[in-house]
């Protein structure tokens, strides 16, 4: 069993990546390339086959695995845009303001855009890139 993560960054094109895609989520990635591009000031990249990247941190755990992986990101998927915030949804006072969503583990699903608080997102991939630097300084 390989200790590699499987998203990896690609040459693959985002332009092409997010032209594939059903047209409803065009406006909306292609939004979220500027808004993650304005924040993190890192090129939008592809990590894997369906996610667009920006930045990285190298991490490593106490076990002993480390690797490397986005700073945020986002899909579009089936049923909604998958958001990454590497940190997670622990400041409830930043999720209570940003409108209609779902969490997993460090994913934000949303149907639209419009669905939330833009100005709220990036306060909480802001903090989320704070903490995921706390945590995983550079070197």
């Amino acid at each position: 069993m390989s200790d590699q993560n499987k998203t990896q960054p690609t040459n693959q094109s985002v332009v092409d990546f997010i032209n594939a895609q059903p047209k409803k989520y065009h406006e909306d990635c292609f939004g979220l390339i500027d808004f993650f591009t304005e924040i993190t000031r890192e090129p939008a990249v592809m990590w894997g086959n369906s996610i667009v990247g920006f930045g990285e941190y190298h991490y490593k755990y106490k076990s002993g695995r480390e690797g490397d992986m986005l700073l945020c990101g986002f899909s579009p998927r089936k049923t909604s845009l998958t958001i990454y915030v590497m940190a997670g949804f622990k400041n409830e006072k930043i999720m209570s303001r940003l409108g209609t969503y779902k969490t997993g583990k460090s994913c934000l699903y949303v149907k639209k855009l419009e669905d939330i608080d833009l100005k709220v997102l990036k306060e909480l991939t802001l903090y989320s890139i704070n903490r995921i630097n706390e945590v995983y300084p550079s070197s």
